[in-house]
């Protein structure tokens, strides 16, 4: 399908002004310097239908993607810039790599199909994995049919999923013809809120938990009567509960029919620090990696059932408080952080991840022609990792679980005979 892919250009967008000279160099705050070096991608799919019905050809696309893209760089001057040894961001205006390119398929056809290996090559990178300076890469793609894709891989060295969604949100509605005073302006100053530490004893620690080995990716959709029965079954309002507990209970099960000899299992989710701390929140326009990651853990022995393991997920979340955040600030957690390498390498612990994108503003993004039909990510370098969407019209789940091909098999069986 997407095999017949014809590279049309690639260049360099830099920031329509130069960046100031007193914010040519922003440090990276603690968070930001664990975090894992790899692309955060994105894929926007938008149908003909939208882009016709306004007269958009190609050149006027490419056209006003770039210039908006260039505008929207001076207000997101660090995308632009270089990471200095995993400290700071030397904002140079250096720039981002822009591609462009056809596909010779129809773009309805990739979507009903969502087959991973077809939809990675729309992304600017071959792999999730950074391995290059440039912190920010786009790549446009034109179907026959006369839709497009806009992929966007932004570096997690300087930005979780939030403040990724957040710039592509800020560059549509540029690209849109909105004013700078109505489009919002991301804080800068993480590292005020948490501070750089010394990590010379922990060795690579942003690559912790990384898989070099090959993944395969696939998409599990949950309709909206399947969430409503999941929160019915499990005695939670809460849709990322219930999905992540079902999910969890499947990657047991699979162990088990292994026989696996793990002691324990472990479910990770990614929580989003801003709105935790109080009285005073952190900003949602904090650009930078304001996450952590909190564990909730079942003994092997026990069988938790389905609630039993929601409790044991809302009680990790809930320990992600103003108290953590604030020990969190003042660099109390290193033993916490020794804690999570040793778990990480301690091969008696099944571990399963979550990250749930759900609430990010993805289907808000609008260029000039229209919300996008269908939003979705690409493979992450991390076994047994589960990003949570939203399907299109909001009121679904989509999960995109990376696992090892052999574990895959034993997954997508499992939750079929659950169906």
């Amino acid at each position: 399908m997407v095999s017949d892919m014809k590279i049309i250009s690639k260049e360099v967008i830099k920031p329509s002004s130069p960046t100031p000279i007193h914010l040519r160099n922003l440090k990276l705050s603690f968070l930001d310097q664990i975090a894992p070096p790899m692309y955060v991608p994105l894929i926007f799919f938008f149908n003909h239908h939208q882009l016709t019905l306004q007269h958009f050809t190609h050149s006027k696309i490419s056209r006003l993607l770039k210039q908006s893209l260039s505008k929207t760089l001076t207000i997101f001057y660090p995308l632009g810039g270089r990471i200095q040894e995993n400290s700071s961001v030397d904002c140079n205006d250096s720039g981002v790599e822009f591609i462009e390119a056809r596909v010779h398929t129809q773009l309805s056809e990739l979507i009903q199909e969502a087959s991973m290996e077809e939809i990675k090559k729309l992304q600017p990178v071959e792999s999730s994995l950074h391995d290059e300076e440039i912190l920010l890469k786009v790549k446009i793609c034109f179907f026959d049919c006369g839709g497009i894709s806009v992929a966007v891989s932004l570096s997690h060295k300087i930005a979780d999923g939030i403040s990724s969604a957040a710039f592509v949100k800020a560059w549509s509605d540029s690209c849109r013809g909105e004013s700078e005073t109505n489009i919002l302006r991301p804080i800068f100053d993480l590292v005020s809120v948490f501070p750089q530490r010394d990590l010379s004893a922990f060795e690579k620690i942003e690559k912790l938990g990384m898989c070099e080995e090959k993944l395969v990716t696939k998409r599990f959709v949950f309709e909206k009567e399947e969430v409503t029965k999941m929160k019915n079954d499990f005695n939670t309002p809460r849709v990322v509960e219930a999905v992540s507990a079902y999910l969890w209970r499947r990657f047991m099960d699979v162990a088990r029919a292994k026989n696996s000899s793990k002691t324990s299992f472990a479910a990770i989710h990614a929580v989003n620090l801003r709105p935790r701390r109080s009285p005073v929140a952190i900003p949602e326009q904090m650009f930078g990696n304001c996450f952590r990651r909190t564990i909730a853990f079942s003994e092997a022995e026990e069988e938790d059932d389905d609630h039993e393991l929601v409790v044991k997920l809302r009680w990790a979340i809930a320990r992600i408080d103003d108290d953590y955040i604030r020990k969190l600030e003042e660099g109390e957690h290193m033993d916490v952080l020794r804690g999570s390498v040793d778990l990480l390498k301690n091969g008696e612990v099944g571990l399963c991840s979550f990250s749930s994108w759900r609430r990010f503003p993805v289907y808000e993004v609008d260029f000039g022609w229209g919300k996008p039909v269908w939003v979705c990510t690409t493979t992450l370098p991390y076994k047994n990792l589960v990003v949570l969407m939203s399907t299109p019209c909001g009121e679904g789940i989509e999960a995109w679980a990376n696992m090892m091909e052999e574990d895959m098999k034993e997954f997508e069986q499992c939750l079929n005979e659950c169906h």
